[in-house]
């Protein structure tokens, strides 16, 4: 074991295995900084603990971080809310959850803040890119042409897609904080001058009709209080004979809205990742024709993934290339994340935030085991000329 692994754990006298060491004596023995760095060093990630640290909170003034948990809290189904209170109030859930999570997102998933389906012996980030390459490739995305990606987050997949199609692509996003720091990547990969952003909801947009070439949005419509809403308005900016294409969070066929358990999972993914409510698939598709496409193919992607979509964050999964996704790599970002906040590096607050995506990430694995939930379901859907 290595000195660095060696700080969680002591030796019990009459045995050979190993217990986790107790923050408060660790704590007596280490400075701030030196806890931080040691912490850092188990993680194994260019982006340090003092990095999601400083993040925390986005936007959101950091002696404000505890109330604007609790107000996230407080739509969800565990404290008291409901679905059409969420629905009412998407925008301020979802700038709050945005706010509140996206350095943690950052910290474990890098850029790309989704899943993807993933063949045997890929490794997660491999497979991150080639679902957005599938994407940019299933769009016919040719150089020059100009792209809207829908709910952007801070503009991994637009950077990769702009990339490897050489075209422009604008990032959609109502969430400031996830923009300014959108912007800073995209000077750092030399994208500035091709790809911007937009602060807008995707609701309603601020294009002309007839605008992009082609739309695409990972994971990210779900966060509409509206499907049919959201997919209008993408109809609206998209060039006549041109294509939209998504991957989105969908409760399947086999999800049974009368199974306690059913809704418990449903509801942990909605309280962790911010959203207002989880459509069935067959809901998005009626959304889809309903708003005027043409629906060239769908499919649920996650059925025939060789790896499952959900193993990065399986407890019984331990990867080095994806640790911090990992259960020992998630216990140890929570007890870093307490440690911080006690020695007040990280906002009062941080430590139930990295709660609820736990919480998540418990909801996401039992309702991929259990095929009620889907990251993927894939759709190509057509404006008619």
């Amino acid at each position: 074991m290595s000195h660095t692994l060696q700080f969680f754990y002591k030796r019990k006298p009459s045995t050979s295995s190993q217990v986790p060491l107790s923050l408060t004596s660790a704590l007596r023995h280490y400075s701030p900084i030196h806890i931080t760095f040691i912490l850092d060093r188990c993680i194994m990630s260019k982006t340090g603990s003092l990095d999601l640290a400083s993040n925390l909170g986005g936007n959101i003034d950091k002696s404000d971080v505890l109330t604007a948990v609790e107000k996230y809290e407080q739509y969800h189904v565990f404290h008291g809310g409901d679905e059409e209170e969420r629905k009412a109030n998407y925008t301020d859930m979802v700038n709050k959850y945005y706010d509140l999570a996206t350095s943690f997102y950052e910290y474990g998933w890098g850029e790309s803040f989704h899943f993807a389906h993933r063949w045997k012996g890929e490794s997660l980030r491999e497979s991150i890119k080639r679902h957005e390459h599938f994407l940019a490739l299933q769009l016919g995305v040719k150089p020059g042409q100009k792209v809207l990606d829908v709910g952007c987050g801070i503009g991994g997949p637009l950077r990769e897609i702009a990339r490897f199609s050489n075209s422009s692509v604008t990032g959609l996003n109502n969430n400031e904080y996830q923009i300014t720091r959108g912007k800073e990547l995209n000077r750092l990969a030399g994208v500035d001058k091709t790809c911007n952003f937009v602060k807008a909801d995707f609701m309603k947009m601020p294009f002309p009709e007839n605008t992009f070439d082609a739309v695409y949005a990972i994971e990210a419509t779900c966060h509409a209080p509206d499907a049919y809403g959201c997919y209008k308005e993408i109809f609206r900016v998209l060039k006549p004979g041109q294509c939209f294409a998504a991957y989105e969070w969908c409760m399947t066929d086999a999800f049974d809205p009368a199974n306690a358990q059913h809704q418990k999972i449903k509801a942990e993914i909605e309280i962790g990742d911010g959203l207002p409510d989880i459509r069935l698939t067959s809901k998005c598709l009626e959304a889809l024709k309903q708003a005027g496409f043409e629906v060239i193919w769908e499919k649920d992607l996650a059925e025939d993934s060789p790896v499952p979509w959900y193993l990065p964050l399986d407890k019984n999964h331990f990867s080095l290339s994806s640790f911090r996704l990992t259960a020992v790599g998630r216990f140890i970002t929570k007890n870093m994340v307490k440690v911080l906040e006690y020695i007040r590096l990280a906002p009062k607050g941080s430590q139930r935030v990295s709660d609820f995506l736990e919480k998540a990430a418990e909801g996401l694995v039992d309702g991929g085991r259990r095929e009620i939930f889907t990251p993927m379901y894939f759709f190509l859907a057509r404006k008619p000329e």
